[in-house]
């Protein structure tokens, strides 16, 4: 069997007017992320993570913010996608860390449905996935509140 690592990263502005997507679960927020599809920056990071460790290249790669179809996209709709592709590669995963860095909203009360809702579009058990968060003290952009981050690291077995 061989086991690959991946990591991914992913930062959007926090914006007026925009809904906050996490994991696929709308946080109540005064600000949501700016971004081509939903810039749900926790399953993008993800994503990158998991496309880099089959070396497949990247989320821009794959689903450019230059093409129309995405625009506004669930990210879970494209994670699905991802999976997919993964799978017909002969991927299966084997376990996701993703720590979101962000100094508000406090995300411990949507955590366990970001796990769900990421588990659920992978077809894989809850227990795979894993999701922190974490502020920076108020140090920093996320600090500041002006955007959020998330890293992500994966491993995929074949």
């Amino acid at each position: 069997m061989e086991t690959r690592i991946g990591t991914g990263y992913d930062v959007h502005r926090l914006t007026e007017d925009r809904k906050l997507i996490l994991g696929g679960v709308e946080i109540p927020h005064d600000k949501g992320l700016d971004g081509h599809s939903d810039a749900d920056v926790l399953v993008h990071a993800l994503m990158d993570a998991m496309l880099g460790a089959a070396a497949l290249g990247d989320i821009g790669k794959l689903f450019p913010d230059t093409d129309e179809a995405y625009h506004g996209i669930s990210s879970l709709k494209l994670l699905a996608e991802v999976g997919k592709r993964l799978a017909e590669e002969g991927y299966s995963l084997g376990n996701a860390d993703v720590t979101v860095v962000c100094q508000r909203p406090k995300l411990a009360p949507f955590i366990g449905q970001m796990c769900e809702n990421i588990a659920k579009t992978l077809k894989v058990p809850e227990s795979k996935i894993s999701i922190k968060a974490t502020t920076t003290e108020k140090l920093g952009f996320t600090g500041r509140g002006e955007g959020i981050a998330a890293e992500a690291v994966c491993l995929l077995n074949r």
